[in-house]
């Protein structure tokens, strides 16, 4: 029986799915934060939620490689759109009192989905600015290279995006004093080192993405 998608559709729908589901976790995520020690020389103090970040820049990267601009910004916004829902729905169950009986009462629950609405607006802005960003510098550095380097543009676009990306939420955060202004800069300049440092040694898992999705898509197609 002849399915009605194709392998490129239906491979493009699980991108965009995995894509959403990231952005969703690393915004649930956010208010936890993390001590990561690389030997004597450094600790990392970031958000939890800020370690999956790299990885939706990776699959935006992935969408843009083999599918182009426009796909690629629906896959953000279909994100953005299913991000929108997420906050609607917990804001709802945050109004929702809680059983005598209940684990979790409604000041526990509070207090870690309470702010989520304004986790998620900061969120919103910065990924959704800053992942159209990514496709367009990664398109033209296609162009500029005739194709070639493919490290340069994934690693390039993405070192260039991400920072914006965490500038933008750390600082509307701490403007609404969601977080303390003072660990602005700190969080800014640690949360970027450790994306950075997170993309950099992500570029053998892109490579191999494409070579399998190349493989995938272009042997024996529907």
């Amino acid at each position: 029986m002849m399915s009605i998608f194709s392998k490129s559709e239906k491979l493009y729908v699980a991108l965009c799915g995995l894509f959403s589901m990231l952005l969703v976790i690393g915004n649930i995520t956010s208010q936890k934060f993390i001590s990561i020690p690389i030997g004597d020389i450094h600790i990392f103090e970031l958000s939890i939620g800020a370690t999956v970040f790299p990885l939706t820049f990776l699959i935006t990267d992935l969408v843009t490689e083999f599918y182009g601009k426009e796909r690629a910004v629906f896959c953000v916004r279909s994100a953005i759109f299913v991000n929108i829902v997420a906050a609607c729905i917990i804001t709802l169950m945050n109004h929702v009192p809680a059983a005598n009986w209940s684990k979790i009462n409604d000041h526990t629950f509070n207090d870690v989905f309470g702010i989520y609405s304004l986790l998620f607006i900061g969120s919103t802005m910065s990924s959704y600015i800053s992942q159209l960003l990514d496709t367009n510098i990664y398109l033209t550095l296609k162009a500029w290279t005739k194709g070639r380097h493919l490290w340069l543009r994934n690693n390039l676009s993405t070192a260039i995006s991400l920072l914006l990306d965490t500038s933008v939420v750390i600082i509307f955060l701490a403007a609404l004093d969601v977080l303390p202004k003072e660990q602005a800069i700190p969080l800014i300049i640690n949360g970027y080192i450790f994306k950075l440092i997170f993309t950099i040694s992500n570029t053998p898992i892109f490579y191999a993405a494409v070579i399998c999705i190349r493989s995938y898509i272009y042997r024996n197609p529907d």
